[in-house]
């Protein structure tokens, strides 16, 4: 009788541990206006908003929103290490978008997004990278500079990339705001759909990572 009541006490706790939910991802958006929610009421910004969606799709996630208007991807690095909380899962960095209006030198933008996927890894925390492409105004050669940063940064430090933010969302009127630039909160649904594929392929290959 004593063994059945211990087996049996056994199994309700290994089912118990097997059936226990993951502890939510903790990630952060490190980004600029476009991912802050610039001109957007805080609810429709792109990390709440992504958050929704994950979790609609059953992905837990404490999302935090570090997105800072007007800033460049140097002032990405400034402020990284506290930006990035310790015991971050992952952060998206979404940044350069200033530098490109600005027509920052191409490898000085390319040096601060490495020093900040370089700073993430040291601290074991996943990157997933987004792109962004440059303005026709200053040119073919500065676009092109310019643009092969992104990919060429995936390629060489190992991280995701996720080849343009706005995608789908650019130089549409009706998908942006009076500005032109930053997106409406339709806008930024369809960048949310648009990456989310990337994101969950992106989180997916953490699960093991973190319990």
């Amino acid at each position: 009788m004593h063994i059945l009541v211990l087996l049996m006490g056994l199994m309700t706790a290994a089912s118990a541990q097997t059936s226990a939910p993951a502890r939510p991802f903790k990630m952060v958006v490190l980004g600029d206006s476009l991912s802050a929610g610039y001109g957007l009421p805080a609810a429709a910004a792109f990390p709440v908003r992504l958050q929704k969606a994950l979790e609609a799709k059953g992905i837990k996630v404490d999302m935090v929103n570090a997105g800072v208007s007007g800033d460049t991807s140097s002032g990405g690095r400034d402020r990284v290490d506290w930006s990035v909380p310790d015991g971050t899962d992952a952060v998206i960095v979404e940044l350069g978008a200033n530098d490109a209006l600005r027509g920052t030198d191409p490898a000085v933008t390319r040096a601060a997004l490495s020093d900040i996927i370089t700073k993430l890894k040291t601290r074991k925390i996943a990157v997933l990278l987004c792109g962004m492409l440059a303005p026709p105004n200053y040119g073919s050669d500065y676009a092109a500079k310019f643009n092969a940063i992104y990919p060429d940064l995936s390629k060489s430090l190992g991280v995701p990339l996720y080849p343009f933010f706005l995608d789908g969302v650019a130089a549409d009127a009706k998908l942006n705001q009076a500005d032109g630039m930053h997106p409406t909160a339709e806008g930024v649904d369809i960048v949310v759909k648009n990456m989310l594929p990337t994101v969950e392929a992106f989180l997916g290959t953490l699960s093991g990572q973190h319990s």
